[in-house]
């Protein structure tokens, strides 16, 4: 580890010198300056961690050079040595930014410990602004939605009005593997909680008493296997966002104390008796329908409405077709980086099926499929016979069997064979157009005006 480098600043030749042997043994790296001159010159050369400065010297007073050493970085820790009795200028150079004053006579072991404390500090605080800038880097990075469609560019805009808005509830529904917490991380990144926690939890996968105690926390002795006081999700968070993901698997009593707690932001860890106030954005997903689990009397319907505020709808990659090969080539840069890979091409069979491939799994099934493909496979160009046989073997041909279509002897119009194809894309598709559309090979705007055309809208 690199020695922290010490500038004593002394116009007295006894006192820096026993300085310098002192501190010299103590591991630092030690530096000496008899005058506010050479001290502001060394202090820009060297930059060192901490300097010692004596208040009285010759020409320029010790405040001075302190204010000018500052300026220079003020990250740069500043210990006066005043003269006892001096409390006015400690103070004052207390104000304008020194670490802490030690007085004359000093104590060598006193000054070593105010340093080594003052290290100690500075070098806590540099750790937990680095650990917070990682932070932010992971949470920009998790935050990457890939897409050019219009769908996911509504989805984008709607991130950045709630983002910037003091909504304290999200709703976002999509199926299975649409990017749900993609989106809350990026509705979280985006907004003025920051440099706050996001906490996430999977409502699905805890029983009832331990969910609860994840979100509430819980006092020593709660229940049995409560040893040790534990703070919650959502204390932990203040400030921030918490994420429930799967939360139309919430069971119905906890949704009846997490509704309580929307509505108060006032709660009681497990076992105790105190509230706790807490300030969180709550951001939830859900893959089912709310709607039809109400009805069913297992999702309130006072908690769907005050979670409903701000909906995020993500519609499943097979309705944005556009956006598959952006994700594609996004995954492969990902995955390139990561296990050393040079893929730089999509053969044109790939790229066919990747398009007509309608992904049940969406985006996460994408990207799994983008993985497995890379960690096999060495070539630079990503083939078609490269992605997984199960998949590819179980696609319909590209091209539809004309020879069903019958032409009666009587003849038929050409516009109403086209009227016949409409109606049985949607009947395949059922009723769903951005499916019926792609078996049918036109855009979704382009199929619509044919549904208009022949009255089905």
């Amino acid at each position: 580890m690199e020695k922290a480098k010490i500038l004593v600043v002394d116009d007295e030749h006894l006192i820096r010198w026993t300085l310098e042997q002192h501190l010299g043994k103590e591991g630092y790296d030690v530096y000496t300056a008899e005058d506010g001159e050479k001290a502001l010159q060394m202090a820009a050369d060297l930059m060192p961690a901490l300097v010692l400065l004596d208040n009285q010297l010759p020409g320029m007073q010790g405040i001075e050079v302190l204010g000018r050493i500052k300026e220079i970085d003020k990250e740069i820790i500043i210990i006066m040595i005043t003269a006892h009795g001096l409390l006015e200028t400690a103070v004052k150079a207390m104000k304008l930014g020194a670490y802490d004053y030690i007085g004359k006579p000093f104590n060598l072991d006193e000054i070593t410990l105010t340093i080594k404390k003052a290290l100690e500090t500075v070098s806590l605080r540099e750790e937990v602004k680095l650990l917070k800038e990682e932070q932010k880097k992971t949470v920009s990075r998790s935050s990457n939605i890939i897409g050019k469609s219009r769908a996911i560019l509504n989805v984008l805009e709607m991130i950045q009005k709630i983002a910037l808005s003091d909504a304290s509830t999200v709703l976002i529904q999509g199926e299975s593997g649409t990017g749900k917490e993609v989106v809350a991380r990026a509705v979280h990144a985006n907004s003025s909680r920051a440099d706050k926690p996001f906490m996430a939890i999977n409502c699905a996968s805890l029983p009832e008493n331990l969910l609860e105690s994840e979100l509430l926390g819980h006092e020593k002795g709660a229940f049995t296997d409560a040893k040790v006081q534990k703070k919650g999700l959502l204390e932990l968070a203040d400030g921030g966002s918490v994420f429930l993901d799967e939360i139309g698997d919430m069971p119905y009593a906890m949704q009846a104390k997490l509704l309580r707690i929307l509505e108060d932001k006032i709660f009681k860890r497990v076992g105790g008796v105190k509230d706790i106030q807490v300030d969180v954005r709550v951001i939830s997903a859900t893959n089912q329908d709310i709607k039809k689990l109400m009805v069913e009397n297992r999702f309130r319907k006072d908690l769907y409405y005050r979670l409903q505020v701000v909906p995020i709808y993500l519609p499943p990659l097979r309705e944005r077709k556009e956006d598959i090969l952006p994700l594609t080539r996004y995954f492969i840069d990902l995955f390139n980086a990561e296990f050393r890979k040079n893929v730089r091409e999509i053969s044109e069979k790939a790229r066919e099926f990747l398009i007509r491939y309608d992904w049940p799994g969406n985006v996460r099934e994408l990207k799994n499929v983008i993985e497995r493909a890379m960690i096999l496979e060495s070539e630079d160009i990503l083939l078609l016979e490269h992605l997984p046989v199960e998949l590819v073997g179980g696609m319909a041909p590209a091209s539809p069997a004309v020879s069903s279509i019958c032409i009666p002897k009587e003849g038929m119009s050409l516009e109403k064979v086209e009227e016949e194809l409409v109606k049985q894309a949607l009947t395949v598709a059922g009723g769903n157009q951005s499916k019926a559309a792609d078996l049918l090979g036109v855009q979704r705007d382009a199929f619509r005006r044919r549904m208009k055309k022949f009255g089905l809208l």
